[in-house]
């Protein structure tokens, strides 16, 4: 294993130093217990948070900051954060009008945001995010899991709030734009680990798993390498069937790299798709593309749709700044 680190453990702490001496005008790090805040809170409106296992950056921490996210609770790699970071965040960043917990849907995530909402002392409500249309007919605890799609519910659910919307306005906006909103990816390797020190699964050379978690998870099948315009086809015929949108719908499309994957080869799957949903006759109005939700060093890519209107274009496009998304 070849890493820059020094102490696997210690990993996560000292990127999160390293964050907060890279991003200090857009925020400000708590080492104890472990959360990323908005340089410049906000004195009204709803507060949201969000968090998850780190390895996922530039999400979550990276949404951080005008426009998006109040605050995000970085567990250890792949670990949720624990209800003590997140009750520490929703006092910190609570301005009295509730705090709004966007959560990715993984049994550690929902478990300890749970908790976290019964023990916490102040108004607030979780939309939970499960994109993944990857996971069919699933017998899973949890069901779908939450992938890139989390960025999009973050993005509009933070122009929203930082607009005046209430705590059951982003509430009902967050669940609308979730169940609008579909991914699924493709890996080519795995990653791995810095505590475990072996790629988490196994993959010849000349295959791919079509469907695969963020954290590693199997996917729909093990299969083999096909070229790339034949895997945008799978992916957005699996997405597509999942949203039937209708002729004409407006959609953001989003393609998303899992951490090792070239811009040159992203863009060249953005190409495809689009070129795919405007011959089906969908209008593809709004793109974003690069590693935004990613699993370490892992090769592959992802496909997110979502479902846009009047509302929620407006809201993607309202302004941002954070250090990993600023227009």
């Amino acid at each position: 294993m070849k890493k820059f680190l020094n102490d696997p453990e210690a990993l996560v702490h000292e990127s999160l130093q390293g964050f907060a001496s890279a991003h200090s005008d857009i925020v400000s790090v708590s080492l104890a217990p472990k959360a990323v805040y908005r340089k410049q809170a906000k004195t009204q409106g709803v507060a949201l948070i969000s968090g998850g296992g780190s390895g996922h950056e530039p999400l979550h921490i990276g949404m951080v900051g005008k426009g998006m996210l109040d605050a995000a609770c970085p567990g250890q790699i792949f670990t949720s954060p624990t209800p003590d970071q997140m009750i520490a965040a929703a006092r910190r960043v609570n301005t009295g009008a509730g705090i709004l917990f966007i959560v990715k849907n993984y049994t550690g995530d929902t478990l300890n945001f749970q908790m976290a909402t019964e023990m916490l002392d102040i108004d607030n409500k979780v939309v939970l995010v499960n994109d993944d249309v990857a996971v069919e007919n699933s017998t899973h605890t949890t069901g779908r899991r939450g992938v890139a799609g989390t960025l999009v519910v973050e993005k509009i659910l933070g122009a929203a709030a930082e607009q005046g919307a209430t705590l059951e306005e982003c509430k009902t906006l967050g669940d609308r734009v979730n169940r609008n909103t579909a991914s699924m990816g493709v890996a080519f390797s795995s990653c791995i680990v810095p505590e475990a020190g072996v790629p988490t699964f196994d993959i010849g050379g000349d295959e791919m798993e079509i469907g695969v978690g963020i954290h590693g998870e199997p996917g729909r099948r093990r299969e083999k390498f096909k070229p790339a315009d034949a895997i945008v086809d799978e992916l957005l015929t699996a997405i597509l069937k999942d949203l039937q949108p209708k002729a004409g719908q407006e959609l953001l499309l989003h393609i998303n790299g899992l951490g090792a994957t070239p811009l040159m080869e992203l863009y060249a799957l953005h190409h495809k798709a689009n070129e795919q949903l405007l011959a089906l006759g969908f209008k593809p109005v709004r793109s974003l593309v690069g590693n935004y939700t990613t699993a370490l060093e892992m090769t592959g890519a992802s496909i997110t749709l979502s479902l846009l209107d009047d509302e929620t274009k407006t809201l993607w496009d309202a302004p941002v700044h954070t250090s990993a998304l600023h227009w």
